[in-house]
């Protein structure tokens, strides 16, 4: 599943329809004996067909040590319409969708010894899944570029920090984010009151991937009809500082 919508989130991040797939597995000799390969390809097979996206082609072959997992995803969209991540001008507004952090917070606790087994809470199988299943925003972002609302966008696979110093670069511009507007996964509170670790989560975190977009003021409306459908968050402002992200 992850490693799917790993490359689905990709597709997604241009405003892109997915269409098609290629997946190729290494594993070694021990983990071919097994029923591993078979259950991969159901869990990939799951995501592929909620997105009626093909697997065309790809190979499984054996590896002398460890699991190799190589993930190719293609979509379509029509010609000039591709969103990309240099577009951002001064004076647009940030968003993200969804919540942030909770990718982070799951992978801390596998980290740290916790399983998705009976013993788990509630609040532990929430940020767990997360990081194991994530949903690539492929829906938001069609109806996004149908409006033609963004200006840029990026998923959020290296953390809120990492991805938007990413668009600010190739779109030659700067950033400011409001901490206190930044959308924290609700189940973070349940690992740690501190604000700042569980800010630390959702800014350096990683593997959310929701869509960070920018766009002009003048498109507020539409966001925040959008806004019924898929949650949309408001973090921030783009400035003039090319390359300097305040927060």
């Amino acid at each position: 599943h992850k490693a799917l919508a790993v490359s689905l989130s990709d597709v997604a991040a241009m405003g892109a329809k997915p269409v098609w797939a290629m997946l190729s597995i290494g594993v070694p000799a021990n983990v071919w004996q097994t029923d591993f390969a078979d259950r991969f390809y159901d869990g990939y097979l799951r995501l592929a067909n909620k997105f009626q996206v093909e697997l065309i082609g790809g190979d499984v072959s054996k590896t002398t040590r460890g699991i190799v997992v190589d993930s190719i995803a293609a979509g379509e969209v029509k010609s000039g319409r591709a969103i990309l991540r240099s577009g951002a001008k001064t004076g647009d507004l940030i968003f993200v969708t969804g919540r942030l952090g909770g990718a982070a917070g799951g992978l801390k606790l596998l980290e740290n010894g916790f399983l998705y087994d009976q013993s788990a809470k509630i609040w532990q199988k929430n940020l767990i899944m997360r990081q194991l299943q994530p949903l690539p925003r492929i829906y938001a972002a069609q109806d996004l570029s149908a409006m033609k609302i963004p200006t840029a966008m990026i998923d959020l696979s290296d953390g809120l920090s990492g991805d938007l110093r990413h668009l600010c670069r190739q779109s030659r511009i700067g950033a400011k984010i409001f901490a206190g507007q930044i959308p924290l996964h609700k189940n973070l509170k349940a690992m740690t009151k501190s604000f700042d670790e569980q800010l630390d989560y959702a800014l350096n975190g990683g593997e959310d991937f929701e869509l960070l977009f920018t766009a002009d003021p003048k498109k507020i409306f539409q966001v925040q009809k959008m806004g019924k459908v898929f949650p949309f968050h408001h973090v921030g402002e783009v400035t003039a500082n090319a390359e300097i992200i305040e927060l």
